[in-house]
């Protein structure tokens, strides 16, 4: 394994039922991740037979030091990231939606915005389905047709402080390893998805004292926001009365706004430059 690659988070991929996103998903983290990163496939019985296929031939021919695991039996989307985050100890790991495509320097832009400042205990990077997160539009899903590249080399430019966001984003988060074994880990026994687990996680983390950020020179492509299960949200309403309240003011009063901006127009600067560099980085 490479020195970089050891230096990095793991990465921990939930596989999923969709099979055409889990391909899209490894192709993508195969071209945008640096060889030797410790990639995890945790498998809650959910690939069916095209599915294993899939990551069968991606183990064979990944640059990644890559493993996959499967359950005989299914325990539910948030006690198997809860299994699999206490399994890796106090190591900062990366949660990566298997619909989800990373551009290139996503792992590394995001173990920098964690080395900034010790309080940072989540990362989340910008998303077009990123609910907080979210470009070009705050809480909006909007299918993007930029390459990857571009969405990358776009977010470069926007290095700085890191601003803190009211939780992590279940697209993509790299979470602080030795923050979330202190915080008690992922509560996988009263939650059944992971998008209200890490909420849950988030606001723990900040009630001792962390701070949930967004990484905004690091993009993460998905084609939808994660399913609530049902009786999640109610849960979360109970256990933390006004997180729905600080939601619902992240969305009206939208923080990131001026950041959005930079973003468009590091882009339109990057339509205006030579397109012959373009096409060789749209390869990327």
């Amino acid at each position: 394994m490479s020195q970089a690659g050891a230096a990095l988070p793991i990465v921990l991929v939930p596989v999923g039922t969709d099979e055409d996103a889990l391909d899209a998903c490894l192709a993508a983290l195969e071209a945008a991740t640096p060889a030797g990163t410790r990639v995890w496939l945790a498998d809650d019985a959910q690939a069916g037979p095209r599915g294993l296929a899939i990551i069968q031939r991606w183990l064979t021919q990944t640059r990644l030091q890559a493993a996959h695991t499967r359950r005989k039996a299914a325990v539910g989307e948030a006690a198997h990231v809860a299994d699999a985050l206490r399994a890796c100890g106090e190591a900062d790991v990366v949660v990566l939606a298997s619909d989800a495509q990373p551009t290139p320097g996503w792992l590394e832009h995001l173990a920098d915005c964690l080395a900034q400042d010790p309080a940072i205990v989540t990362a989340t990077p910008w998303c077009n389905a990123g609910e907080v997160a979210a470009w070009p539009r705050i809480g909006e899903i909007v299918p993007l047709q930029i390459p990857p590249a571009r969405l990358a080399q776009a977010c470069a430019t926007l290095p700085g402080p890191c601003p803190t966001l009211p939780a992590a984003v279940s697209h993509a988060v790299l979470l602080r390893g030795r923050a979330r074994v202190a915080a008690g880990g992922v509560d996988g026994e009263s939650y059944r998805g992971w998008p209200a687990a890490l909420a849950d996680l988030s606001l723990r983390l900040a009630g001792l004292g962390g701070r949930n950020v967004l990484c905004p020179t690091a993009f993460v492509l998905r084609e939808r926001e994660g399913a609530p299960h049902p009786g999640d949200g109610d849960l979360l309403a109970a256990r933390w009365p006004t997180w729905h309240a600080s939601i619902a003011h992240c969305l009206m009063q939208d923080p990131l706004h001026a950041l959005r901006a930079r973003l468009h127009t590091a882009l339109v600067e990057l339509e205006k430059a030579s397109p012959q560099p373009d096409l060789f980085a749209d390869r990327v």
